[in-house]
């Protein structure tokens, strides 16, 4: 067998095991394949209209930690120079932003190992505004998914299931994150949805929130449960009432820092 030959072997056995825990791998390929071509499908039949699903990021954006997740400090100035250059300082997991396998994991792929296909996705919003004005922790459910794939179809293959519960129009106020009495309170997804998620062969969740969890959780079983699969996750998220609940295909420019287990991303859609 030639040298070349070897390398490339062992290239894409690596590729596949940073991509892909054990356990999951072969319906992680098959699940990867089917994204691109209904991704492709779905751009086919787009009408143009690009929605941009980023919150502007500065030092007042929320935080899970409740301190700055960005600092800028202007190194260069036009004026003095004809150029500006800005240093930045970002904390991974903040403004709108990726949580890659990495996060939750010891060995599993980083941001920067995240296959390109499954960052252009079909999109499947689930509406869950109406439970989370009741209740501040609302999490999507195994129900809110079939009821989802009742009224819409099959979940496509690779999809991004992005949870719209209303809660981005509260950015820049402290309900966003905590209730009067300092408690973390936001919808997240439950650990019985995205089970049935990895089943379906999902590529991705999203959150109009500070967490895939819950804000009342405790063991973090979403990003416990849905990370060390191979999958990743967006935070943060804006403008989902923008967009239909199926149709339209995601755009997620992860940034691609080795090693990275996430950061701040460029999401759109087109539809």
């Amino acid at each position: 067998m030639c040298n070349a030959c070897i390398i490339e072997g062992v290239r894409q056995q690596a590729q596949s095991r940073r991509s892909f825990l054990a356990r999951s791998a072969a319906a992680g390929v098959a699940a990867l394949a089917a994204s691109a071509v209904s991704a492709r499908e779905t751009l086919a039949q787009s009408s143009g209209k690009v929605v941009d699903l980023t919150h502007t990021f500065d030092d007042k954006f929320p935080t899970f930690d409740g301190k700055p997740g960005i600092a800028m400090e202007k190194v260069e100035d036009f004026k003095t120079n004809g150029y500006t250059i800005f240093k930045l300082t970002i904390f991974e997991h903040s403004g709108t932003h990726i949580d890659a396998p990495l996060h939750f994991t010891a060995d599993g792929t980083s941001v920067a190992d995240l296959a390109p296909e499954n960052l252009v996705c079909p999109l499947c919003i689930v509406d869950i505004k109406a439970k989370a004005k009741e209740d501040p922790n609302a999490m999507v459910s195994k129900a809110d998914i079939e009821a989802w794939v009742s009224a819409n179809g099959a979940l496509p293959k690779g999809a991004c299931v992005a949870m719209n519960s209303g809660w981005s129009a509260r950015v820049g106020d402290p309900s966003y994150r905590t209730l009067p009495d300092g408690k973390f309170a936001f919808p997240g997804f439950s650990k019985e949805a995205v089970e049935l998620l990895a089943e379906a062969g999902a590529a991705a969740i999203a959150v109009d929130t500070l967490s895939l969890d819950p804000g009342n959780s405790q063991d973090f079983a979403v990003h416990n449960t849905w990370l060390p699969g191979g999958r990743y996750g967006i935070e943060n998220v804006a403008n989902l009432d923008l967009l239909p609940v199926k149709g339209a295909t995601i755009f997620v420019g992860a940034p691609k820092h080795r090693g990275g287990t996430g950061g701040p991303a460029r999401v759109m859609a087109a539809f």
